[in-house]
């Protein structure tokens, strides 16, 4: 989306400010998943301390040091306190317990211990009693011995069998452990549903006509969970067999929004956003912005928001705080949160944008190369059950955006081919384009027909047409429906690019028509009406020229409509965006052309209660 640069702060900033927010925390946020596996090193011991008494309450320190000669890359520590005492709430290191038997497992960031090295950490607890019994990875906390223990292996990848319109058979081949398997947890789109003994599973708990994702993790005898399986996707029959919200399945028109990766720093905006504002249960569709495109491959583009940030419960879907040690945290898991509420909600991760799109050169040069590298990604196992798609957003092919490319007008289509063929027919694969319908414009640079026999819909990017970028106008309405006198380029409105995109062959279905939550002006402005000349860009928060809906509604009221937009003139400042009002009018001419639905750029740009959203579910209905 050219209207969505990123910029991202210091993640090492982030990272220690997101430490000192959760040093201390109840004993029930401290249980840890995927903590680093104990492995043994000789002479490693453990020692306590009762630091403070306060009388009701007092403090301890556990030490752990390596007196070995080898490294220790993980440790677990294990005491019974007597009937009494208890850990209220600790900080190094998660401390769990079974009824009066305590384990402490290292923190992620300090289970590496070098020869000679030592690490502390320490709790608050009630009581009078001291520890007994202690053990460090399975021996005496005194150094004598030491036993190895490492996690078990992942379980083989699930196949599903015996779908009905409530349940589906699961059958998985078995981890192995030095000590043994104890059980398996399944998990259904990232949440435990259920801990069996068995390497298969029956799940009775199923909506008709609804997808759902399945992992598998093992347990050993020492309690120890391994890396989770690869996902298997499962869709119970019944249910009409449509897919709410895709062309063609009868099942609706796509309503669909862009989350942007960076809008968690600076905007403080989040998947629970969606929750609170109703939105999510207005759209069928989430495209994620940004992943990466270079090298030729699809990768991360920030690793620590979309997977690493530690959410509070407050701040949580679910009302469920992140635990340190958790395999999955970050946007990836909150985005899982939120389908597990919202069962027949899509999420795409969306490759590109207007700052990455220089990869795609690279990308276009093997197509199958590149499209194995975004599958890989997307089906890591530790997101594999978030992600139902991939959505690329390359401006522009075989023309210009912030680079140019010159990979021929066939490109497209032979990257949608490979994305396709790679990926099947159970993911879905969409594309953002570009809305340039002038004579011999960016539409007219590639095959966009022969491209959309691979995707199953397009973006069509019909904003963004004039802004400040032209410093001295004339202003002009950024998003026109339509054309009007005195539009500065002929062919710059959507009613235009829909037209030659159905010219060259595209079906109307597999076109979106695409909304901007924001609004474009100028300064220096004394024109109410559009034409007017200007001095230069309009102040806006983060960029000059831009601004959010929910700060012009109320700081630039509309004055006027244009070519189905509104705009506004305050003071000298000249805004252009649209309302509740011309998008209800905007939805009401998609259906007319017979589109697939629309989308929009972005989220954080809608008001606290989502009425933007609610325009395009309210006008697509």
């Amino acid at each position: 989306m050219s209207s969505g640069t990123p910029r991202r702060p210091g993640r090492l900033r982030n990272r220690v400010l997101a430490g000192l927010t959760t040093l201390i925390l109840p004993l029930t946020a401290l249980v840890g998943l995927g903590a680093s596996p104990a492995q043994a090193a000789e002479g490693a011991t453990a020692s306590y301390t009762r630091t403070q008494d306060w009388g009701s309450g007092f403090e301890g320190k556990w030490t752990v040091k390596n007196t070995g000669t080898t490294s220790l890359s993980g440790w677990t520590l294990e005491w019974d306190f007597p009937s009494g005492t208890k850990v209220t709430s600790a900080w190094d290191a998660d401390v769990t317990n079974s009824g009066d038997h305590w384990t402490a497992k290292n923190k992620s960031w300090a289970g590496s211990l070098a020869p000679g090295a030592s690490v502390s950490f320490g709790f608050n607890g009630t009581g009078s009693g001291s520890p007994a019994g202690c053990k460090l990875n399975g021996g005496s906390c005194d150094g004598t011995t030491t036993p190895g223990d490492t996690p078990p292996t992942a379980p083989g990848t699930p196949t599903a069998s015996a779908i009905t319109d409530t349940s589906a058979k699961l059958s998985w081949s078995a981890a192995s452990d030095d000590k043994g398997v104890k059980n398996y947890d399944v998990l259904r789109d990232g949440a435990k549903v259920a801990t069996v003994t068995t390497t298969s599973y029956t799940d009775s708990s199923l909506k008709a006509g609804t997808d759902y994702s399945y992992t598998v993790q093992a347990r050993d005898t020492a309690d120890q969970t391994g890396p989770v399986s690869g996902a298997v996707k499962v869709r119970t029959t019944g249910g009409g067999g449509t897919d709410p919200g895709n062309p063609g399945t009868g099942g609706g028109k796509v309503k669909l929004g862009y989350f942007t990766e960076w809008g968690v720093y600076d905007r403080n905006y989040h998947v629970k956003n969606l929750e609170t504002s109703g939105s999510a249960g207005k759209i069928t569709h989430i495209n994620y912005s940004f992943g990466n495109v270079t090298g030729g491959k699809c990768v991360m583009g920030d690793s620590y928001a979309a997977t690493d940030k530690a959410y509070t419960a407050d701040q949580s879907v679910d009302g469920v705080a992140d635990t340190w040690d958790q395999p999955l945290r970050g946007n990836f898991n909150q985005l899982r949160k939120l389908k597990a509420k919202h069962p027949g909600l899509k999420v795409l991760w969306s490759f590109g944008g207007w700052t990455w799109s220089g990869g795609f050169t690279d990308a276009a040069k093997n197509p199958t190369a590149f499209a194995q590298s975004c599958k890989a990604l997307v089906e890591d196992p530790r997101w594999a059950d978030v992600f139902d798609g991939i959505d690329i957003d390359w401006e522009y092919p075989n023309a210009c955006g912030l680079t140019c490319d010159t990979s021929g007008p066939a490109a497209l289509k032979n990257l949608a081919s490979a994305l396709r063929t790679t990926f099947g027919k159970d993911y879905l694969v969409t594309a953002a384009i570009t809305a340039d319908g002038s004579a011999g414009g960016k539409i007219d640079a590639a095959d966009y027909a022969g491209a959309s026999q691979s995707f199953d819909w397009y973006n069509v990017m019909t904003y963004d047409f004039f802004g400040a970028w032209d410093a001295q106008g004339p202003t002009a309405p950024h998003s026109p429906l339509t054309s009007y006198s005195g539009i500065p380029k002929a062919g710059f409105t959507s009613a235009d690019a829909i037209a030659k995109l159905k010219a060259q062959g595209v079906p109307a279905a597999k076109l979106l028509l695409g909304i901007g939550f924001y609004g474009r002006g100028w300064t220096g402005v004394t024109q109410d009406a559009p034409g007017g000349t200007a001095s230069g860009p309009a102040p806006g928060k983060y960029e000059q020229g831009i601004e959010d809906y929910k700060v012009l509604k109320t700081s630039c009221p509309a004055t006027g409509t244009v070519a189905g937009t509104a705009y506004a003139h305050c003071g000298t400042q000249w805004w252009s965006y649209d309302t509740p009002a011309t998008i209800k009018s905007k939805m009401a001419w998609a259906k007319s052309q017979n589109l697939g639905g629309a989308f929009f750029w972005e989220f954080s740009g809608d008001t606290s209660n989502g009425e933007l959203v609610t325009a395009i579910n309210d006008g697509l209905k």
